[in-house]
């Protein structure tokens, strides 16, 4: 009987049960509205029911479910599997992911953050492939990220390790993670936001999703490619400081990296060679995730890929 692992990504807004194989192979996905505006012990129960289906599937079809993965943003304390105090969720401060998971299910569960997810996934099976130092950034809702070092996940002495989006880059913007003028605040479907909001008010009206520009900037409407390469420039100059302190060769970008590819991207080449080391920047490639749409669904099985044994896992 093949092994499979149950992976749910978090995130927050939009959030997914999908099963999978260690080789990353997709056998089935649900998506789902994150119910992040009730308390986790509420939210809990209708997340539960979308994880029901997709093992019963599994178990119909003849898969043996071994462990759960959990994939979702920070902060996080990763060896007891606890959110803490996580700046998309506010009403899951506290929440007790892993517990919850083999409390009801009976199987060992791997709580990881959103930014490592992303680097093990690129790192084993998309664009980070071969590369010594990596750095993949989240660069969705928020902006987040994951350091590899040879292969190895770089935690952090309390697992906090790439919590980039808190770095301040402006002495003033829009506040995040409790600060004005952060990286996070410019540079993430918020940023846009408060962008689009800040440069072009008129042009914006309330409420305003982060979809809302992308897609016309997709369609090429002159306001919003501007508004895009804003952030781009904003996210090549925190760049730039990932270059100067890490000297990676590899930074791959997530989600809107993905969707609005050198609309965001060659803007923000050229500000992080505008502000970087140039012998770092120009040893640095900047390229969206490989996994391309895949990746959420990659990253939610990453925990337990990465950290559960082997066993009848395929």
């Amino acid at each position: 009987m093949t092994g499979t692992i149950i992976g749910l990504d978090i995130g927050g807004t939009k959030s997914a049960v999908v099963e999978g194989g260690r080789d990353a192979e997709i056998y089935q996905r649900r998506g789902f509205t994150t119910p992040a505006d009730r308390p986790f012990d509420v939210a809990a129960p209708f997340m539960e029911g979308e994880i029901d289906q997709v093992l019963a599937a599994a178990q119909a079809a003849g898969r043996s479910v071994e462990a759960l993965s959990v994939s979702v943003g920070g902060p996080l304390d990763i060896q007891r599997g606890l959110l803490t105090t996580p700046e998309q969720l506010p009403n899951w401060h506290g929440a007790p992911l892993r517990d919850w998971l083999e409390t009801r299910y009976g199987r060992p569960a791997y709580v990881e953050h959103d930014g490592n997810t992303g680097a093990l996934a690129e790192y084993h099976f998309g664009a980070g492939q071969g590369a010594r130092i990596l750095v993949f950034l989240t660069f969705g809702t928020g902006l987040g990220a994951g350091i590899m070092i040879d292969g190895r996940v770089l935690y952090g002495v309390n697992d906090l390790a790439g919590e980039v989006g808190h770095i301040r880059i402006a002495p003033d913007g829009p506040s995040t993670h409790g600060k004005s003028g952060t990286w996070e605040g410019y540079a993430s479907g918020v940023g846009l936001v408060y962008l689009a909001r800040m440069r072009q008010p008129r042009r914006w009206a309330e409420p305003l999703a982060t979809r809302t520009i992308v897609a016309a900037a997709l369609d090429g409407d002159p306001d919003a490619l501007a508004l895009v390469r804003e952030a781009g420039q904003w996210l090549g100059r925190g760049l730039a400081v990932l270059v100067d302190v890490l000297n990676p060769d590899r930074i791959v970008v997530g989600t809107l990296g993905v969707v609005l590819g050198d609309l965001v991207l060659e803007p923000a080449r050229a500000a992080m060679r505008a502000e970087a080391l140039a012998v770092s920047a120009a040893a640095c490639a900047v390229v969206p995730a490989g996994l391309g749409a895949r990746l959420q669904d990659v990253q939610a099985l990453m925990g337990a890929i990465d950290r559960h044994p082997r066993g009848g896992l395929e």
